[in-house]
């Protein structure tokens, strides 16, 4: 793979490995945001639960997210995108337009990454079928 394309990945590989699983773990905490204040009332009225209740699980999912982005990008990266499309979907039904845009925009950074995954993938697969052609011949 083109360094310039191999540094691209990397930095996308970690930025949506390691920042679902930050802003998962600040669901707990409410560090970096007032997380109750970003979900729309017309979600927070269907839950069957505490709207924090509802975060410590949307923490989870973001954690479980980003972990399986680092160690499985071309999957993680397309569970990442759709996460941050519905997001963007509660942003609007909040209001939040300007956020809306902008995890939108981060969507389509995941969607790149899942391409760039399965580039890399086909790339390595020819050096992989090798090992495996010649364990099998052994």
């Amino acid at each position: 793979m083109d360094p310039r394309v191999a540094n691209t990945f990397r930095t996308l590989h970690l930025t949506y490995g390691l920042v679902p699983i930050v802003a998962g773990l600040d669901k707990f905490t409410n560090l970096l945001a007032d997380w109750p204040g970003y979900l729309s009332p017309a979600l927070g009225q269907l839950l069957p639960f505490s709207p924090q209740a509802f975060l410590y699980v949307v923490g989870v999912v973001e954690i479980a997210a980003g972990v399986l982005t680092l160690f499985k990008p071309r999957i993680g990266a397309w569970v990442v995108g759709a996460w941050l499309l519905a997001i963007a979907l509660n942003l609007v039904l909040l209001g939040r337009f300007d956020i809306a845009v902008r995890d939108v925009v981060m969507a389509i950074g995941a969607w790149a990454l899942a391409q760039l995954s399965a580039v890399r993938a086909a790339e390595l697969e020819p050096a992989t079928a090798g090992v495996r052609t010649a364990r099998a011949h052994a």
